[in-house]
């Protein structure tokens, strides 16, 4: 990460109750950052196109930063809004799991390919 402790990707701010709040620890420029990244900002334009925003945090240069979200593992993303606080750990490769994960659509949903 070239920033200095956190990058906030581009997420066109909406009306308050639809936003969602992202944040993503990654270390470094590791094969499984970069991927995270490009599939969260994928997944973000696909399904909360103007409803999200994403703070990238590189624990290579801040890892103080892992304590507060209780981060074991990375990269992962952290979901702030709306509550309840959810985590995902992986490189977001999977668009289903990740859909779920933030609770963007129902399990159920999910299963069905909807």
């Amino acid at each position: 990460m070239t920033a200095p402790e956190a990058a906030a990707l581009p997420g066109v701010d909406g009306g308050a109750e639809d936003q969602y709040r992202l944040r993503l620890y990654v270390a470094g420029q590791t094969a499984k950052s970069v991927a995270a990244i490009a599939n969260l900002r994928r997944i973000c334009e696909e399904h909360l196109a103007g409803r999200y925003k994403i703070e990238v945090i590189d624990l290579i240069e801040r890892p103080q930063l892992a304590r507060g979200d209780e981060i074991l593992a990375i990269p992962t993303l952290v979901r702030r809004i709306p509550a309840p606080m959810r985590k995902i750990i992986g490189d977001l490769s999977d668009t289903q799991r990740v859909l779920v994960g933030l609770q963007i659509v129902a399990p159920t949903s999910a299963a069905n390919g909807l």
